[in-house]
């Protein structure tokens, strides 16, 4: 089926409704109906500031949306993939404990009890079924709330999307949460091509069989909601008949998939009154509000969003996803939604979209500001008044821009405005910790890398301006500095674009990247942002970027961010880190079975080479990783007492390239580097080349690093990237 011609703004307003859905009930997630009533009242706006909470978080709703639907970028966009590759996603992108899921145990969580049948080696569709893992654990809710990415690549086509959700879903639950995962998929595909709320809800009940639960109280709910107008008796009704005194476990399908319907039928195709329905009814509010705002945001589109109250301004676009691909994890709707588009494209052998010539920030869909915000510093706070805008001087080519509207640029004052690269410092606290929640992430941005931009002045801008180019990057208190990089003097009607390598920064990391704007005092006017990106290699020593101290080591000691830029997937980072101040090495790694990686980076790192001082202590083997695309897909360069070699990793399954004998010496430090070319790998270590090999299928043709062990301890002195 082709897609529609409005696809990728569609796309854009089901991402932006299931954000906004989560964010909305995510402070008050398991509340019941009374106590909201009692404590927050009806649910018309986001209430995360009446609870002392953030706004834009770390959720699994999101970051399993948007993790597992990569399976088909992976898997090289089959439209046959199957529940086994899907389970392999799991297994390859969740760090164990750490991310994404409710690490609740086995038995407790479901989605944990699968990833456990995953790794004992139990297949999909059996590692989830009620047959292994019993009715009550298989039927919870999980299957449904990260089924939305396979409905967003199938628009118009309930069916396909109904078989992906099944075979997703099957990964980690069973019976009546399939059929309801499958049911709301079918819905939200449907969505694209119809507008109409019963016949959606037809469509869906369309792809489930007739004796389930879930067709049963999707049919009792409509006689309700055609006999009882008010929304809370109707609410009544169904807690009495599917509530979860009946279906237990800690949070089960029929209950939430029986609000979603509920508040569909009641919400007068509303955006702001579904998702206050379904959000002040209770339960699993952020799964429940995430799914609805998915499917009113594809239905109704931008236009839908914007009918009631501002929720697009708080978000401005933001989203985390914490996974083994830390380069991915601060990112933004707009990014999120040209990769579902461009899937969904590649799976129909179409070529894919690059607004602007793929730029990173590129703000060509309407309201689009992907994360732009006014710097928070004194001397630039609340400068820039931030909007999307179609300007003048492109108007022709239908491209959207960011308009920066500055006044009061008074001397010491400036205009500056930027987007996240890597975790902001208010998101280091503990809304962010917590098994599952962590906010694991690598920058996006490095020294050695070139930034590039493309401003417009206003012709109606009065005076001139510089504007120019920067980064704020943290430094040894876990403070932002700033510097400003490349800059033009601009008058009205000028055209500019910047160019910027960034400058060796001590090994601290890069948190923000944006644009500056300052004048003689008094200047106003508009300055319009038409796209920011960078590229190249990164050129960087990630190393302890402050003198050791051994009195300074406890959990709250400050100067951490350079270690938060590393994503741990190590046995010993489950609860703690693996490298505070009170070791003598830089990094210390220490892996209790199998291999583990700690990994930094970018999947959009292609040639480059990685060395590092390693000393192994007692292990089986360890080493480097390039070209690293989570816990599962790697090249690395592994040593052991007998041994070097190159390797190709899949589905954790080992390809040797290359191999010579002799390796390192337990207790000794060894210089290892490993060199990716284009489908060339080369490793060295202590200096000599001594495995070189051809990957001819480029398995991997770009990704981060890794710092590996295996089974043992070793110590890792300064780790360095560089351009081959």
């Amino acid at each position: 089926m082709s897609l529609p011609q409005d696809y990728l703004e569609r796309v854009y307003a089901g991402v932006l409704g299931k954000i906004i859905g989560v964010y909305l009930g995510r402070p008050f997630e398991g509340w019941p109906y009374e106590a909201i009533m009692q404590h927050l009242g009806e649910i018309n706006y986001y209430v995360h500031d009446r609870l002392g909470v953030p706004l834009i978080v770390t959720d699994d709703d999101i970051s399993g949306t948007f993790t597992f639907i990569r399976a088909l970028e992976d898997y090289g966009y089959d439209p046959e993939i199957s529940p086994a590759q899907i389970g392999q996603t799991w297994l390859n992108y969740l760090i164990e404990e750490q991310t994404v899921l409710w690490w609740g145990g086995m038995g407790n969580s479901t989605e944990h009890t699968a990833y456990l049948r995953l790794k004992q080696g139990y297949e999909p569709p059996f590692s989830g079924s009620v047959e292994l893992n019993g009715k009550v654990v298989a039927e919870q809710i999980g299957a449904q709330i990260f089924i939305d990415g396979w409905a967003l690549v199938a628009p118009g086509n309930p069916e396909f999307a109904a078989d992906l959700a099944g075979r997703a879903g099957s990964v980690s639950h069973g019976g009546e949460a399939v059929y309801g995962a499958q049911c709301l998929a079918a819905m939200e595909a449907q969505a694209f091509v119809e507008s109409d709320i019963n016949k959606l809800i037809d469509t869906g009940l369309s792809v489930i069989p007739n004796d389930s639960i879930i067709y049963r109280m999707i049919n009792d709910i409509r006689e309700w909601y055609a006999a009882e107008p008010d929304w809370r008796k109707g609410r009544e009704l169904l807690a009495a008949r599917y509530g979860y005194h009946i279906y237990g476990g800690n949070c089960h399908m029929v209950p939430n998939h029986g609000l979603m319907i509920m508040s569909l039928l009641y919400g007068d195709d509303d955006f702001q009154r579904t998702l206050m329905i379904v959000n002040t009814c209770g339960w699993d509010t952020d799964c429940n509000s995430g799914n609805i705002g998915c499917l009113m945001g594809i239905k109704d589109g931008l236009a839908g969003l914007a009918a009631g109250p501002d929720y697009r301004g708080p978000v401005a676009d933001r989203m985390y996803i914490p996974t083994a691909d830390g380069g991915n994890a601060i990112t933004d709707a707009v990014s999120q939604t040209v990769r579902l588009v461009n899937t969904a494209r590649a799976m129909q052998g179409m070529e894919p979209i690059a607004p602007k010539a793929g730029a990173r920030f590129h703000f060509d869909l309407p309201g689009a500001v992907q994360g732009f915000m006014n710097d928070d510093s004194v001397e630039a706070r609340d400068i820039v008044d931030i909007s999307n805008a179609q300007a003048p001087a492109l108007s022709n080519r239908g491209e959207r821009l960011l308009s920066l509207d500055y006044a009061a640029l008074a001397p010491g004052r400036v205009g500056r405005v930027g987007t996240a690269v890597f975790v902001p410092s208010a998101a280091v606290s503990e809304h962010f910790e917590g098994p599952g929640y962590n906010l694991f992430a690598s920058p996006q941005l490095y020294p050695g890398q070139t930034i590039r931009a493309r401003v417009l002045a206003d012709s109606a801008n009065a005076s001139a301006v510089d504007v120019g180019l920067y980064v704020q990057h943290y430094n040894r208190e876990d403070g932002l500095e700033v510097l400003v990089g490349a800059s033009e003097r601009m008058s009205a009607g000028d055209t500019a674009e910047l160019e910027w390598q960034v400058p060796d920064l001590e090994g601290y990391p890069i948190a923000n990247v944006g644009i500056q704007i300052s004048g003689d005092g008094g200047a106003s006017g508009r300055v319009y942002l038409d796209w920011l990106t960078w590229d190249g290699a990164p050129n960087v020593r990630l190393k302890r970027p402050h003198p050791h101290d051994f009195t300074r080591w406890d959990r709250k000691m400050r100067g951490m961010m350079w270690k938060k830029a590393w994503v741990n997937g190590l046995d010993a980072a489950k609860g703690k880190m693996v490298f505070i101040d009170r070791y003598p090495e830089t990094y210390r790694l220490i892996q209790n079975e199998g291999r583990g990686l700690m990994m930094h980076g970018c999947r959009d790192w292609t040639d480059y080479q990685v060395s590092a001082t390693l000393t192994p202590h007692m292990c089986k083997a360890g080493g480097l990783g390039a070209r690293v695309q989570g816990m599962k897909r790697h090249y690395a360069l592994l040593c052991d007492e007998e041994s070097t070699r190159l390797v190709s990793t899949l589905e954790g399954e080992d390809t040797v390239l290359a191999e010579a004998s002799g390796g390192w010496t337990l207790g000794n430090p060894h210089q290892l580097a490993l060199k990716v070319e284009g489908n060339t790998l080369s490793g060295y270590l202590d200096g000599a080349l001594v495995v070189k090999a051809e990957d001819a299928e480029n398995r991997f043709p770009g990704g981060g690093i890794a710092l590996i062990s295996e089974e043992g301890r070793i110590g890792c002195e300064d780790v360095e990237v560089r351009p081959v």
